[in-house]
């Protein structure tokens, strides 16, 4: 059994452009804050001084199957991830070397999405790309959103009152970026994102999953390295297809019959719906479809559709349960044979959490 230490701790969530501070007692939150990353040391002297830090690392490659602690060496190591998500490893690492510099002292934790998924199958983890390749550059499935499902699992437990864990489960990370996990009795058996967090699901700005032979014509037809990754990585997915990748805005122009507008949405539900249905057919079947991350939380047209189209796996809502939720809440209709969920995203209290476990 894992000894949880009561410490106070400082959770930084470092986004693509801006960045999430909380501090939590226990598991309770103390005080949080948000801003860019140019301001980290100002914002961390408005909160109240931590016994430890967690930095989430979207990316921890094969090396970092788990939390650790941070020493030069490790800060090293995770430096030659940068280049596997370009959009979030350099700010881990900028905020990483602002907490070192403005609490010295305070022993900091790398906390990685990537662990969440470290135990995945051989089958569900190997791509069928040569061996020499593979073993050079340790090319996998790695996954990515782990501590947005670890919390979202462990909350559902919760919420179900299941012991043990609930045996067959969809989580549906959606935000700006997104992701699909499998899970069967809390151990991740697939899921969307890859190597990168590029494959997969159409996104805020990045393509999901496409024909790989697309960039490599892409390059031999005149465009550069640079101009092909800024493409996938930041005009595609439904900024490219709508010109915004702010799903309420895309609501807004849909409704006023925006011709890119809803065929983006068709798009999107296309892939979500694909994708969460190879999901359920990894686990088997399915038991909880569970809702999570700003889209997740927030859309119930996107919780409604997919329900819809998941109808023939025994998925089904509540309307009126659905339109009105907030916070964690059961959203199923009744008699439903699958439960859905939705669940508020709290990567704070997993960090905070992994954090206790590692310095205990």
């Amino acid at each position: 059994m894992d000894v949880v230490v009561l410490m106070r701790v400082l959770t930084v969530n470092p986004g693509s452009s801006s960045l999430k501070l909380s501090v939590l007692d226990d598991d309770a939150l103390v005080t949080e804050v948000s801003g860019s990353r140019d301001e980290l040391p100002e914002l961390i002297s408005e909160l109240p001084r931590p016994d430890a830090a967690g930095v989430r690392f979207v990316h921890g490659g094969a090396e970092f199957a788990a939390p650790v602690p941070v020493d030069a060496a490790v800060t090293e190591r995770l430096r030659g991830l940068a280049d596997l998500a370009p959009l979030h490893q350099p700010a881990s690492l900028h905020a990483l070397a602002e907490i070192t510099g403005t609490l010295p002292g305070v022993p900091v934790v790398a906390c990685f999405d990537t662990a969440f998924h470290a135990g995945l199958p051989d089958e569900a983890a190997t791509y069928a790309l040569p061996r020499v390749w593979r073993d050079r550059f340790g090319l996998r499935r790695f996954g990515f959103h782990g501590l947005s499902f670890a919390y979202a699992v462990r909350r559902v437990g919760e919420l179900l009152d299941t012991d043990p864990a609930v045996p067959r489960m969809v989580v549906c990370h959606l935000g700006s970026g997104a992701s699909l996990a499998a899970v069967a009795a809390g151990r991740s058996v697939d899921t969307t994102m890859g190597f990168t967090p590029l494959e997969g699901l159409v996104m805020a700005s990045r393509a999901g999953s496409i024909d790989p032979g697309i960039p490599l014509w892409l390059l031999k037809h005149g465009l550069t390295l640079d101009e092909v990754n800024d493409g996938l990585e930041r005009d595609s997915g439904l900024r490219g297809l709508a010109g915004t990748g702010d799903m309420r805005e895309l609501r807004r122009l849909a409704e006023d019959h925006d011709v890119p507008a809803l065929a983006a949405l068709d798009v999107y539900h296309h892939r979500l719906r694909a994708c969460a249905a190879a999901m359920a057919a990894a686990l088997g079947g399915l038991d909880v479809l569970v809702f999570t991350g700003g889209v997740g939380e927030h859309d119930p047209s996107v919780r409604f559709r997919l329900a819809a189209d998941l109808a023939f796996l025994g998925v089904a809502v509540d309307p009126d349960a659905n339109d009105e939720a907030h916070g964690d809440a059961d959203v199923s209709a009744e008699g439903a044979s699958v439960r859905t969920l939705v669940v508020t995203a709290r990567e704070d209290l997993e960090i905070a959490a992994e954090v206790r476990r590692v310095l205990g």
